[in-house]
């Protein structure tokens, strides 16, 4: 099975370090499993974009576009799903 190379923008990554330490762990275990199957059971398309997908984490989400041509996962936002989708 081909392996997706996981990127972070600058600014969800700043997110994700600024989470409580056990959610950090449980998104790090998504993200990390995104690697091998970039669309995961519970996965969902947002609409008005043709590679953007979310997952979710307990009251937390992911959002990340999928380049399948390129193998690449570009995690573009993460954090509470309050804030989320602003």
């Amino acid at each position: 099975m081909t392996c997706y190379s996981v990127d972070f923008k600058k600014s969800a990554k700043k997110s994700l370090l600024s989470l409580p330490k056990p959610v950090i762990q449980n998104i790090s275990r998504l993200i990390d499993a995104l690697s091998e199957n970039p669309y995961p059971a519970g996965h969902k398309k947002l609409s008005g974009s043709e590679h953007t997908y979310r997952i979710r984490c307990g009251d937390y989400r992911v959002v990340y576009s999928v380049f399948n041509t390129q193998l690449i996962i570009q995690i573009l936002k993460i954090g509470h799903r309050k804030d989320i989708y602003r």
